[in-house]
């Protein structure tokens, strides 16, 4: 439990840390996203209602930063970004046995993934609701370029986390199932 509540606290402070990160020029002015990360760590690291609340938390605190309402119309919907990040995070927990035999490679790559599936996400939500999406080669680089620098991070705050579960005394081992 003490190690669910420094993800918590880790999300929150990375989601405030992430307004103060600049952008990568070199890149498209393409962000730097830590939040999903870590939700995806915990989505492998955490038993499945644990999970589940720290995509809660982590879709809650990103859609009060970007919900939007102009000219009377949502652009982005209220409780898009938790169900988006619930439904990516159960698909990282469902790859957890790999995680608990030490092959983090997928989990990496599919950090990057997800967290370019989120951008994209939001990006088509304000696209359709604005008139027709425009894919130019900024914005794939826009959509892209966080998922790349997540992929390249993950391992980085995997095993920073790895050493935090440790210092808090947190095993991940999986549960057994009652029915074996």
């Amino acid at each position: 439990m003490i190690f669910f509540l420094l993800l918590l606290v880790l999300v929150v402070i990375a989601q405030i840390a992430e307004f103060f990160i600049p952008v990568l020029p070199w890149l498209y002015d393409a962000h730097v996203y830590i939040v999903p990360v870590i939700v995806f760590y915990g989505a492998m690291a955490l038993p499945f209602p644990l999970m589940l609340a720290l995509a809660l938390c982590a879709g809650l605190l990103l859609d009060a930063l970007t919900v939007q309402v102009i000219g009377g119309k949502v652009e982005i919907s209220a409780g898009s970004s938790i169900l988006l990040y619930g439904v990516l995070a159960g698909l990282m927990h469902g790859l957890r046995p790999l995680f608990a035999r030490g092959h983090w490679e997928v989990h990496c790559i599919l950090s990057g993934v997800g967290t370019s599936l989120i951008v994209l996400t939001q990006y088509l939500m304000i696209a359709f609701r604005r008139g027709s999406p425009i894919f130019t080669r900024e914005v794939w680089w826009q959509i892209g370029g966080p998922g790349l620098i997540a992929m390249a991070l993950a391992p980085i705050v995997f095993l920073f986390l790895q050493w935090m579960a440790r210092m808090t005394g947190y095993s991940y081992v999986l549960e057994r199932g009652r029915f074996e």
